[in-house]
């Protein structure tokens, strides 16, 4: 054998690797399947993503549309009642906004006890409350602490998308999104902010579990001021029932 050869035969015997261990091999192909399963989740994910978010959009666009069927109803009925020299009367409020304008001095232990019930522990805050017998007779215990009437849609709204916190585990949670409604009302049908504002406005069989989902809206001082919070608002004060006057006084206060 030359010298050449045996110099070759020396330069490839150095630059030959060495075996790679099997562990090495193992770990390898298990982070390769990691990384496709994980890729093929991801893409799973996203489509369920843009299925879910799509279904949202149409069930959005189907409350829409129901919305202004009952509003061009009970302006129909409005209409043929004054052509027919009548007046129309709407049906009965299902649901009341309530907000507490006074404070804890002079308080009985038992409005207190009602306050702390409706969840109304601060001044400013306010609740949705479903009129019943049972309400009712509360409201009008409480009523020189409080101020409440019926709301109209925006006012649901603005309340939900703007003031809105959700209570998960205790503690308030801003509402980012539709996973947070999910998570905690996704078991009575309720997946997105637009199903809790449809519940609440229309008073639904699941309207307990979206008023308690909800967390107390911490308001602002109205706009203006109150006139006198210790006077009726029939006599030209704050507290009592308003009827649809109180979306006035939420929009001051927001």
């Amino acid at each position: 054998m030359s010298s050449k050869q045996e110099a070759a035969k020396t330069v490839k015997a150095e630059t030959k690797l060495p075996p790679v261990p099997e562990a090495v091999l193992k770990r390898r192909k298990a982070n390769l399947a990691k990384a496709e399963a994980l890729k093929k989740k991801t893409v799973e994910t996203r489509k369920a993503a843009v299925t879910k978010r799509r279904a949202i959009f149409k069930k959005a666009e189907q409350y829409v549309r129901e919305y202004k069927k009952t509003e061009l109803e009970t302006l129909r009925l409005k209409r043929q009642a004054r052509k027919n020299n009548n007046f129309y009367v709407p049906p009965q409020a299902k649901v009341a906004v309530v907000i507490r304008i006074r404070g804890i001095n002079g308080l009985a232990p038992k409005p207190k006890k009602i306050l702390q019930l409706l969840r109304l522990r601060q001044i400013n805050n306010a609740v949705f409350v479903r009129l019943t017998s049972a309400t009712i007779n509360m409201l009008r215990i409480v009523e020189p602490y409080i101020a409440y009437g019926y709301p109209n849609l925006k006012t649901v709204k603005e309340l939900v998308y703007k003031r809105g916190f959700a209570k998960v585990d205790g503690k308030r949670v801003p509402i980012v999104d539709n996973t947070v409604v999910e998570q905690k009302l996704g078991q009575h049908g309720l997946v997105c902010v637009e199903d809790v504002v449809h519940e609440i406005l229309t008073c639904g069989q699941n309207f307990k579990f979206a008023a308690n989902f909800l967390w107390p809206f911490k308001l602002n001082p109205p706009r203006g001021g109150f006139n006198q919070v210790t006077r009726s608002y029939c006599d030209g004060g704050d507290f009592g029932n308003r009827e649809d006057e109180i979306n006035k006084l939420v929009h001051r206060m927001i």
